[in-house]
């Protein structure tokens, strides 16, 4: 965790699946290391299934899946055929959502999430071991049962292994779990340099300790805002809609949290108040610059690699750099090239 000689660089994709096959197949070109997709208004796996059709190199990921509207099963199947046909580079990327959604969207049962996930991702890892050593399949838990494999619903061998289960987390319990038992953990934008360093490295080296694991055995991904351009106008524009993202994630009760670490609580209280008015421009106009600066990478294009370098150093070890709208493939190939000689370096 955040010790690997090298930076990864990552970027989405997008779920429209007519568009895939050329960003796909683009982004490799440009030397990015992964791309991900995210559960949203799409699926998050059929994109990645084209992704792969059109890749050779890039890691492929799910950030995130929603874990509690499936089943183990479901899942397992998922990412068994994802990692076959990508030749080994899916990372199955899970989290929970929260409970009106898994409840009222979804229509499935939530409780004791971080226990859930836990046992989830145990009962997953029990399938495919099952899979892959023609063995019995006979996991009991709490929330979940599988005893029930049969030759007919077994799936073909492959000689990639299993794919990489990241997990995301925000609260100290879910960053434990990612220690205990994932193989990385996704980060969410709204996360400040202060708080990766107090809180969750702290409980990611609380469940490496738990399972004897060493800290090198966990990657942690991130998405990071970054506020630049290449005119005044852009960066200006970066800079508000960026304040308006960072009040959004703000006036979220669950992140609150994150505001508490720096003793910008009472932020979150006018935040939350103002989104029950619908008041979003005014939401905004409270995200002074020192909010800004903690939650963005804020610099002009000459030095946003070093910023990005600097903000993941010893503890991201996969970036999605989160470049404004309107900024030029030209001018955001030219940071990523100074970013991985930076990375490497």
């Amino acid at each position: 965790m955040g010790n690997r000689a090298r930076l990864a660089i990552d970027r989405g994709i997008p779920s429209d699946l007519h568009e895939v096959p050329t960003v796909a197949r683009t982004l490799e070109e440009q030397g990015y290391d992964g791309c991900w997709t995210g559960e949203i208004n799409h699926d998050p796996f059929l994109p990645l299934v084209l992704a792969a059709e059109h890749t050779t190199r890039m890691q492929l990921g799910t950030s995130i899946a929603v874990a509690f509207a499936r089943n183990p099963m479901i899942v397992a199947g998922l990412g068994w055929d994802l990692q076959s046909y990508s030749q080994g580079r899916f990372i199955l990327g899970l989290g929970t959502q929260v409970q009106a959604h898994i409840e009222k969207r979804f229509s499935m049962p939530w409780g004791q999430p971080v226990r859930r996930m836990g046992e989830f991702v145990a009962a997953v890892q029990a399938i495919w071991a099952s899979w892959r050593d023609h063995s019995r399949l006979a996991f009991e838990g709490e929330f979940y049962t599988h005893r029930l494999m049969t030759p007919m619903f077994t799936p073909e061998p492959h000689p990639h292994g299993l794919p990489k289960i990241f997990l995301a987390a925000v609260g100290d319990a879910m960053t434990q779990l990612c220690g205990e038992v994932a193989d990385g953990l996704i980060a969410h934008a709204f996360t400040t340099r202060r708080y990766l360093d107090e809180v969750t490295v702290p409980a990611v080296q609380a469940g490496l300790a738990r399972s004897g694991r060493d800290r090198c055995a966990l990657e942690v991904s991130c998405p990071v805002f970054v506020v630049t351009g290449e005119t005044e106008e852009q960066f200006a524009a970066a800079a508000g809609a960026h304040r308006k993202q960072i009040a959004f994630y703000g006036s979220t009760p669950a992140y609150r949290r994150v505001l508490d670490l720096h003793g910008w609580g009472d932020l979150h209280t006018e935040l939350h108040r103002l989104s029950r008015l619908g008041e979003w421009d005014t939401m905004a106009g409270l995200i002074d610059d020192e909010v800004l600066r903690a939650f963005a990478v804020v610099a002009p294009l000459p030095e946003v690699a070093a910023a990005l370098r600097q903000r993941c150093a010893g503890v991201i070890d996969r970036v999605l750099p989160g470049f404004p709208a309107g900024l030029s493939e030209a001018a955001i190939s030219d940071v990523l090239q100074e970013l991985r000689i930076l990375a490497r370096g």
